[in-house]
């Protein structure tokens, strides 16, 4: 099956052509086009006759239903291949219909399959960009990352912080002691000590996205197997909440893998597949669930998780968790009109005004006029501003997880007659901040905090990843208010984080736009959905309930 000629049978009939219309439809050269058609024409699908003389008519004679005899035989595919094999087809040129039938077919191999080992098997849209701690930078990522390593310690929503790989620990001013669980094994069966626990953090402290975050501890020693000291004798209140993000993940590096402790193991990871199977020896407590799958979907396919036993049934649930907040950055650091306050403010005003319209493109999106620190409010009340004169187009930075939102500030300016140039970058360029992915004057941001938002929002100020730390870095009034963090303890960092927040709102660098809400269909007989890490399911607590 050749994706190739289904996209020649979709687009082109029977009747007259040119080769050219061809080569560059398949995105194919001229001699690879002459040596495809010579190859369909001896598989029968087709006749073609080259017109003579280079830009001439062709004649194009089709002798059998390609997307007809192509869906049968996926169809066929589907009862007898293993599932990973058979998702490729999906990416496949099909026209609606036969699109629809084929996903249809395939959520009937999507859920938990029961044979000797239980195994789910997830839909996912998008390759995971990195499965190492420090480079997990998106919430896709970084949920695998928390379901294959563990952290030293894990921070509630409402404060708490609590064991995990330390079971214990004793602080001071300048000191924090942790006392390190007994046998911890990691995926290899080798046993976790606190030497890889330091050099972990010290590969952490050193990053060029944390270092910041990690100034104030000057060392760290290793005191025994299993007790080490975290060194800030200038002081650092939130060492703790630090220890508990998903970057500070402990693992092992060896020359064949990287390896954790968590509830899953990797086994394997590629664009099309990445597969995880229970941890039988994790130190709390064995998955209910054997293998976890993620198998590559079209951008279009409906995620719902069910069961073989479910599938000719449309009996289900919707898990319904927050998938973070919106906001548009804008680049006071560009040398262009957006550098000038008055720019911003106007188009602050434009955008407050025309807020409560972004939940036309979808329910999940809820117009946010109040804080990103859900629960809060800075009462955001901004005045018509006048209008500056705009020499140039405003510059906006598009990526395919942002385009229906950016196109719709588009549209808004556009109302206005504010000239706009939309600059469309790959979600992989803006997640490293490749140089041209901040040469831009504003831009849409999506966020999702981990779990306690009073540090989740200085980490998102903060680390490396953050779309706002070279505006922070930029302004002198936002550098000081950063810098109270270390002399403030951190029980009282909510009525600070408001104060930077309010600063970066009145500056128009940061403006609020929507709160997002995902919503997971399951079938029935999926038990224990927990919502875990970013707003995903703890996958290590789900079972299916079998019929009786």
């Amino acid at each position: 099956m050749d994706n190739k000629l289904l996209t020649l049978w979709r687009y082109y009939p029977s009747g007259s052509i040119r080769m050219e219309e061809i080569s560059e439809t398949l995105q194919l050269s001229s001699k690879q086009t002459t040596r495809y058609l010579k190859k369909w024409m001896e598989e029968g699908w087709l006749s073609f006759t080259p017109g003579r003389g280079r830009g001439n008519i062709s004649t194009l004679l089709w002798k059998k239903e390609v997307e007809t005899s192509y869906e049968e035989e996926v169809l066929k595919r589907f009862d007898l291949e293993p599932v990973e094999q058979t998702s490729k087809y999906l990416m496949y040129d099909w026209s609606t219909n036969s699109k629809m039938r084929l996903m249809n077919k395939f959520h009937t191999k999507l859920g938990f399959v029961q044979e000797s080992n239980d195994k789910l098997i997830v839909p996912k849209r998008y390759p995971f960009h990195s499965v190492h701690p420090l480079e997990a930078g998106d919430v896709f990522s970084a949920h695998l990352v928390a379901n294959v390593f563990n952290r030293l310690v894990t921070h509630t929503e409402d404060g708490k912080v609590l064991p995990e790989i330390a079971h214990s620990w004793d602080s001071t001013p300048s000191k924090l002691r942790l006392y390190l669980k007994k046998d911890i094994k990691f995926h290899d069966g080798s046993v976790l000590t606190a030497n890889d626990v330091a050099e972990c953090l010290d590969k952490l402290r050193a990053h060029a996205y944390y270092k910041d975050l990690w100034t104030p501890v000057e060392r760290i020693e290793v005191k025994s197997p299993l007790i080490l000291d975290i060194l800030h004798p200038n002081g650092c209140s939130y060492i703790l909440p630090m220890l508990s993000m998903m970057c500070a993940s402990i693992y092992r590096e060896t020359n064949e893998k990287l390896l954790g402790t968590g509830y899953f193991i990797l086994q394997q990871n590629s664009d099309k597949q990445t597969t995880l199977t229970a941890f039988q020896d994790h130190f709390r407590e064995r998955p209910l669930i054997d293998v976890v799958e993620f198998i590559q979907v079209p951008e279009d396919f409906k995620g719902i998780y069910h069961s073989p036993m479910e599938e000719n049934t449309s009996s289900s649930f919707e898990v319904e968790s927050d998938s973070g907040f919106g906001i548009i950055v804008m680049n006071s650091c560009r040398d262009s009109a957006i550098r000038q306050k008055k720019v911003r403010d106007y188009l602050h005003w434009i955008i407050a005004k025309n807020r409560h319209t972004i939940g036309n493109l979808s329910p999940r999106l809820i117009p946010n006029d109040k804080s990103i620190i859900v629960g809060q409010n800075q009462q955001l009340t901004i005045s018509e501003v006048e209008r500056p004169i705009f020499s140039k187009p405003i510059v906006i930075r598009g990526a395919r997880h942002t385009a229906n939102t950016t196109q719709w500030l588009a549209e808004i300016f556009a109302k206005e007659n504010i000239p706009t140039d939309i600059q469309w970058f790959s979600f992989a360029d803006i997640l490293t901040k490749h140089p041209e992915t901040l040469n831009v004057d504003l831009f849409i941001h999506g966020e999702v905090f981990e779990f306690n938002q009073d540090f989740s929002f200085y980490h998102f100020l903060m680390n490396g990843f953050s779309p706002l730390s070279q505006m922070i870095a930029n302004n002198e009034t936002l550098t000081n208010l950063m810098g109270k963090y270390k002399e403030t303890p951190f029980e009282q960092w909510t009525a600070l984080n408001l104060e930077i927040e309010k600063e970066l709102i009145n500056q128009s660098i940061m403006i609020p736009l929507y709160y997002q809400k995902r919503y997971i269909p399951f079938s029935t007989d999926i038990s224990n959905i927990k919502i875990s890490h970013f707003g995903y399911v703890d996958f290590s607590k789900v079972w299916v309930r079998p019929k009786e």
